[in-house]
C-alpha cells in the first residue's frame, strides 16, 4: 500500500475531491431546494425555495417555478447567500485550474524551479476559501430556518419551512473542499519530503525505501 502513497498520487485525489466539491457547490448554488414547506391545510402542495427562485409542486400541474421579483425584497440570509455561493463558484473554479499545470507528470509550468509546488499551495487556499463560501452560506440559511420554526410569534396552524435537500448537498460540497484543499497541502509536504530525502543518497530513508521497492519487486 505505501507504494501508491506517493505526491503524484496525492496530487491527483486532491483533484479529483475538489472538482467533486465544487461540482457539488455549482448544483447546490441553482437548487430550488434550500427549503420546503407543506400544509396541513393542503397536503398535495409542496412549496420549495431557492437562492434564485421559489416553486410549486402540485399533483395536477406538476412543478411551476417563479423567480424573485425584486433583489432587495429577499431576506438577508438570501442575499448573503447568493454572493458567497457565487465567490465559492469563482474560487473553486480557480483552484482547479491552478492546480492541473501544477501536477506532476503534466508538462506545464516546468521553469521556474518551485513554480508548481507554489500552483499546489494557491490551489489548497483556494480551495479552502471555496469551502467555506460554501459553508457559511448553507450554515446562515439553516439557523435562520430553525429560528423560524420555533419562533412562538408564528400561530401554530401556520405552515413553516423546514430544511431541503440542497443544504445537505452544500454542506458535503463545502466539505469536499475543504478537504481537497488539505489534500493539496499533504502532497506539497510529501514531496517536500521525497526531495529532502532524495538530496541525501546515504540516508536511512533512501536505503529503507530503496530496499522496499526491491522486496516489491521480487514479491
Amino acid at each position: 500500500m505505501m507504494v501508491f502513497l506517493t505526491a503524484k498520487m496525492m496530487q491527483r485525489t486532491a483533484l479529483f475531491v475538489t472538482v467533486g466539491g465544487l461540482v457539488t457547490s455549482l448544483i447546490t448554488t441553482f437548487l430550488p431546494h434550500w427549503k420546503t414547506m407543506n400544509s396541513d391545510l393542503n397536503e398535495v402542495e409542496n412549496w420549495f425555495s431557492g437562492l434564485w427562485h421559489t416553486c410549486l409542486y402540485t399533483e395536477e400541474v406538476g412543478i411551476q417555478c417563479k423567480a424573485y421579483d425584486s433583489i432587495m425584497g429577499l431576506p438577508m440570509d438570501l442575499q448573503i447567500s447568493r454572493v458567497l455561493m457565487s465567490v465559492s463558484i469563482g474560487t473553486g473554479a480557480s483552484a482547479v485550474l491552478a492546480a492541473f499545470p501544477g501536477l506532476e507528470g503534466v508538462e506545464m509550468c516546468m521553469e521556474p524551479p518551485g513554480l508548481k509546488r507554489r500552483l499546489l499551495i494557491f490551489s489548497g487556499v483556494l480551495s479552502w476559501v471555496s469551502g467555506l463560501t460554501t459553508l457559511a452560506p448553507v450554515s446562515v440559511v439553516a439557523y435562520t430556518t430553525v429560528v423560524d420554526f420555533w419562533d412562538e410569534g408564528f400561530p401554530d396552524v401556520m405552515p413553516r419551512w423546514e430544511y431541503g435537500e440542497a443544504m445537505f448537498s452544500g454542506w458535503f460540497g463545502g466539505l469536499a473542499l475543504v478537504i481537497g484543499g488539505t489534500l493539496f497541502f499533504v502532497a506539497v509536504c510529501m514531496g517536500d519530503y521525497d526531495r529532502q530525502t532524495s538530496s541525501v543518497p546515504n540516508s536511512p530513508q533512501v536505503k529503507q525505501k530503496t530496499q522496499h521497492y526491491l522486496k516489491t519487486e521480487v514479491l
